[in-house]
Formats: C-alpha cells, structure tokens, sequence
C-alpha cells in the first residue's frame, strides 16, 4: 500500500511550481509552498491569486471555492517547515545541479515515509533519485504548462522506484482530475521527445532563413492546425528551458539530430528567452507581440 497524500510540498513558486500548488489546493490538499526567499512565495501566491480570479471571473470556479482554495495554500520558508508533507514536489529550474542540491538538503527535513516527485522535463529520474535517501520512494510527476489548464501528467519511475510509489502518485494525479500517462526514464520522456525537435526545427528554419518567425508560425498554425506557431511555443516555454532540453538529447542520446540550433543559443545567450524577459522571437515590450527577426 502506498502513502495517502493529503499535505503536498511544492519547492519551486514560480510558473510551474505555483500552477501545481494552483491545481493542489483547488482539489483539497494543503499545500506548503517553498522558493529561495519570502518575496518569490509571495509573487507566487499573488499569482495563484490571480489566476483564480480570472477562473471566477469566467464562471469555472466560485468565489467561495477560490478563498478555500488559497486558504490551504501556506508558505513554507525552509525546508523543516515541509515536515508534515506526504509529498514534495520539486519545480525548480532545469538544472541537474540545482536539483540535485535541492533533494540533498531536503530529505533530513522529511518524514521518513514521504515520497518525492520531481518536474522535471528532461532529467534522468533514477540520477535524480540517487541523491535523495529514498530511491525507492522517488517518481517523476512531469506537468504540462500552464498546469491548470493542460489535462496530461507524465508520470515516469526510476530504476529503483516501487510500486507503492507509483500507485500512490497515479491516484494523486487522478485526484487533480488530470490525465497521466507513463514514460520510460529515456531523456525528455514522451512530450519533450517528440515536441522539442520539432521547435529546434522551426528555429533551424529561422536560422537558414527558410521563413521568417511570422511565416514559420503562420505555416504551422494554418497548415498544421497547431494552436500557436513553434517560435511563438518556445517564447511560452522559455528559451533557456528549450535549450536545456535539447542539451538532455543532445548528450542522452548522442545523436547529432538533436544539436540545439546556433540561434538557440545566441538567444539564450543574449537574455532572449522570451515572455518571461520580455524578448525572445517576439518583442513583448509593447502593446502587440512584434517578431524580432
């Protein structure tokens, strides 16, 4: 039998780890939410705050739901204040490194039958787990962005994770009214496989002056159906995000078709790295999104 996950511990307030928190309290959990400082859990509750209201607002959630939503929803300034967690999310940057340390320093502060999930897009899970104490109670919990809107959830073990775990983190996305599916622990799973290439792709078109960012994302958007254009995707994303992923193929697989294109890099490296720094194949900066080459 696997844990019941009533408390869950998010590390992370940021775009991805306040949409978690967001979907967490909205289906009954208490949520504790970490960050590196009071100003980020605040930024992230004020977002979760208005995104909630923008719910209300559409008729998707009343007003009496939304404050009991956020009432269960309280910051944890350090790792001990996660102590009665169930479950700690980890929706930190993606970066090994970074995560690695996050998990190392959080597992004297947990209970010793806890389970630990990351969200990572493109990490190995069993790396990941081998620097926590608890393998076994480690799973891959990876959310689609925006989080309260995007029904899948990969769900993707590790070499050492148990069945409890696993049946315990598949009830818990069920409880979310979420989607899982299940992944191998092969770089970028199933959804960043198949979906980053694909943006690499458009910016190599970009890059060889194929199309310009307007008539690649027009192409696709008309003459693939595709909600929004791949360069436009990426600027959600976030370039560094983007970048990251294509380095996990690039180095997991080691194969040369999954090179992050040149332009990639010199975006990121410039600080481009799209909606969250107000530039990246789009200018945010005015009033219309206006493309930058």
């Amino acid at each position: 039998m696997g844990i019941e996950i009533k408390t869950v511990g998010v590390i992370g307030a940021g775009q991805m780890g306040s949409g978690i928190a967001h979907v967490c309290s909205l289906a009954g959990f208490n949520v504790r939410l970490n960050d590196l400082s009071e100003e980020r859990i605040n930024a992230g509750l004020a977002t979760i705050n208005g995104n909630m209201a923008r719910q209300v607002s559409k008729g998707a959630l009343t007003e009496g739901d939304r404050q009991a939503a956020l009432e269960r929803i309280r910051p944890a300034r350090t790792y001990d204040d996660l102590s009665t967690c169930d479950i700690v999310i980890e929706a930190a940057t993606e970066n090994e490194e970074v995560k690695r340390k996050i998990f190392t320093n959080l597992c004297p502060s947990l209970r010793s039958d806890a389970m630990i999930a990351t969200n990572t897009s493109s990490i190995s899970i069993t790396r990941l787990a081998a620097a926590t104490d608890r393998p076994e109670k480690f799973i891959g919990i990876h959310f689609m962005n925006p989080v309260p809107v995007m029904q899948l959830v990969e769900l993707i073990r590790g070499i050492a994770t148990d069945d409890p775990t696993y049946e315990s983190a598949k009830e818990f996305i069920g409880k979310l009214g979420k989607t899982s599916t299940v992944s191998e622990d092969f770089p970028a799973f199933i959804v960043n496989r198949i979906l980053l290439p694909m943006i690499n792709e458009a910016i190599y078109t970009l890059y060889e002056g194929v199309g310009s960012v307007e008539a690649i994302d027009t192409a696709m958007r008309l003459g693939a159906n595709h909600p929004m254009g791949p360069l436009q995707l990426a600027d959600f994303i976030g370039l560094d995000t983007c970048l990251s992923i294509m380095q996990v193929l690039h180095e997991g697989l080691a194969d040369s078709k999954y090179r992050p294109c040149p332009l990639l890099v010199k975006y990121v490296e410039a600080g481009w790295l799209g909606r969250k720094t107000k530039r990246g194949f789009y200018d945010y900066r005015g009033e219309k999104p206006v493309p930058t080459r």
